[in-house]
């Protein structure tokens, strides 16, 4: 070796460490909290939070009667409540604590581990943690529209607490906590087959189980006051942002997608009921227009960070027919009383939108090909993901029912159902 070379040799050799040695430490650098993304997510917490109280409340509270108005806003605040405090307590952890592939450990109890200074990619863990408690707020909560005007309050809060941690938290660790379904590929960006076909089964099991409305063919069921109802679903509408958007959990280029393919499903949606009902009816509804609207924002829901806006616009259209076809063709054959069309919205566009994005999904967008891109097996895993949530929900939730109905009963008598919720369950009414 000459003798130039061997100065380059070991000046080479050294750059190379450095740059090792470099990457080595920018590899083990602990996280740090990102100011723009924890504002972010901030604002997308509250506005998950918003879309219960009092977005759902006052969507549900303006279908019912007028003697049952007070009791589902109720029902609604009161699960806000539990959720939060149990979510806390055990429901985090078994969620999202290591655990095995099908439920998560104690490791998270109480929050014990949640200090000032944990870290979750870029955000505080205390904001992933609190983020997360809005999900789980949420989804107990639409399942009371299916049994609207018709249980015991007590029975309510025994079995969505229940339900949350025998249902909802095993199936987050299935998705999203690292379980079976996660390492199977199932694609479920912000809860359309964690929240929705999980609600949606639940509410259909729940409206079997508990029976039809006093009343319901021989009386008007009609909804008492369609403003609030308005209010509540564009409440609904723009808390979606941070369902969807949020689930990003960062300021970035995936949450604007999301935002956007949202914003163009839900107005796809509503336009395709609208039409629909207009064509079948001879008027367009304004119930009918909201329900459009929910149904596509609950079919975007698991698409959201994996779709561009084309595949929005064939979600949002499929979406809306299939819950028109939910709530008005299916819910009369089949002769259940979904009071508030909780299966015909959220567990049809629940399972439409969870397939409909094995389709459209696009690698450019989300890192995963869709039907559309060659990768027919994403929709054959979707329909995997759909099957195994709608086993366990439908189960758990007929044993759990059965069990509280055993011990407590779950429907209310006859004077109290006639008389209303409100006053016989509590002692209130409005004028």
């Amino acid at each position: 070796m000459t003798l130039y070379k061997k100065p380059l040799l070991a000046l080479s050799a050294a750059f190379s460490t450095g740059i090792i040695a470099t990457s080595a430490v920018a590899q083990t650098a602990a996280p740090k909290i990102d100011s723009g993304d924890t504002a972010w997510m901030l604002t997308a917490t509250a506005l998950v939070l918003l879309m219960t109280i009092p977005g759902l409340a006052l969507f549900y509270g303006g279908m019912v009667r007028k003697k049952n108005v007070l009791s589902l806003l109720m029902q609604c605040f009161a699960i806000c409540c539990l959720m939060s405090i149990l979510w806390m307590v055990i429901g985090y952890s078994l969620a999202f604590d290591a655990g095995n592939a099908y439920i998560g450990g104690l490791g998270k109890v109480f929050l014990k581990d949640l200090t000032l200074g944990a870290v979750n990619g870029t955000i505080p863990d205390s904001l992933f943690m609190v983020f997360q408690m809005t999900f789980a707020i949420i989804t107990p909560a639409l399942i009371v529209g299916a049994f609207a005007d018709r249980m015991k309050f007590s029975a309510m809060l025994w079995f969505t607490g229940i339900w949350m941690l025998v249902v909802y938290a095993p199936v987050v660790h299935w998705v999203w906590g690292g379980g079976f379904l996660s390492k199977d590929g199932v694609l479920d960006f912000a809860g359309g087959t964690v929240v929705h076909i999980n609600a949606g089964v639940a509410g259909l099991v729940a409206a079997i189980m508990i029976g039809k409305r006093k009343g319901l063919g021989t009386e008007s069921l009609a909804p008492h006051n369609l403003v609030l109802s308005v209010i509540g679903a564009a409440l609904l509408w723009v808390g979606w942002f941070g369902f969807n958007a949020g689930s990003a959990l960062a300021a970035n280029g995936t949450a604007a997608m999301a935002m956007v393919v949202t914003q163009i499903a839900t107005a796809a949606a509503a336009l395709t009921w609208m039409f629909i009902e207009w064509g079948m009816r001879g008027k367009p509804s304004v119930l009918g227009i909201i329900s459009g609207a929910i149904g596509g924002l609950v079919a975007i829901t698991p698409a959201a960070g994996f779709v561009d806006p084309m595949g929005a616009l064939f979600i949002g259209i499929g979406s809306g027919a299939a819950c028109y076809w939910g709530a008005t063709w299916l819910k009369r054959k089949a002769g259940y009383d979904d009071a508030l069309d909780v299966f015909g919205i959220h567990g049809i566009g629940g399972i439409v939108g969870a397939l409909l994005t094995g389709v459209f999904a696009n690698k450019a967008i989300g890192g995963t090909a869709g039907l559309l891109e060659g990768n027919a097996g994403q929709v054959v895993t979707q329909a995997w993901g759909i099957v195994a949530t709608v086993i366990w929900c439908a189960i758990a939730t007929a044993i759990i029912l059965k069990v509280i109905d055993l011990i407590i009963g779950i429907r209310v008598d006859e004077e109290t159902e006639r008389d209303g919720l409100d006053l016989g369950e509590h002692g209130e009414t409005i004028q």
